[in-house]
């Protein structure tokens, strides 16, 4: 089974995401604490997002039998980033903002079960430990990285 360090990193990840994003819904319209709790979530999924497929991915895409699936997610990446651009265009107290918001946690929540429960026991079946080592590896070094330059750079930004 997905029990490699990668993974477990990975579900780490998702298992905050999905905390940040239950307190987002429980928070007042226009808070700063909504503000807050998004600006934090926004950072943590462009960064996760970055590594993983510098990560991960890098190692999916160029593996003909997870190819399709990898591609899927990085598409899949893209949508929730726009969906976070549109989240940062928006005022936190506009009645929109919560919408938009439900939309793209639905987005996400889908991506992360899926990930979970199809691609990553997919690639754990192809690749090889010392493949799945050097994605761990990787992704550890690039998402704190990642986490820095997410604070200087909006959803949709261009890549260097």
């Amino acid at each position: 089974m997905a029990d490699a360090r990668i993974y477990a990193e990975l579900k780490k990840d998702h298992d905050r995401h999905r905390k940040l994003l239950d307190q987002i819904e429980e928070t007042s319209r226009g808070s700063d604490e909504r503000r807050a709790l998004f600006e934090e979530l926004r950072k943590e999924l462009q960064a996760h997002a970055a590594a993983e497929e510098q990560s991960l991915y890098a190692l999916m895409l160029a593996n003909p039998d997870l190819r399709d699936e990898a591609r899927h997610s990085v598409a899949e990446h893209k949508e929730i980033d726009d969906l976070l651009g549109d989240l940062v265009e928006i005022e936190p107290n506009d009645i929109g903002w919560i919408t938009k918001f439900r939309e793209m946690r639905h987005r996400y929540e889908h991506h992360i079960d899926e990930e979970e429960e199809e691609m990553f026991p997919a690639a754990a079946e192809e690749l090889s430990k010392s493949e799945e080592d050097k994605a761990a590896k990787v992704f550890e070094e690039r998402k704190p990285e990642e986490l820095e330059r997410a604070e200087n750079e909006m959803p949709g930004d261009e890549r260097e």
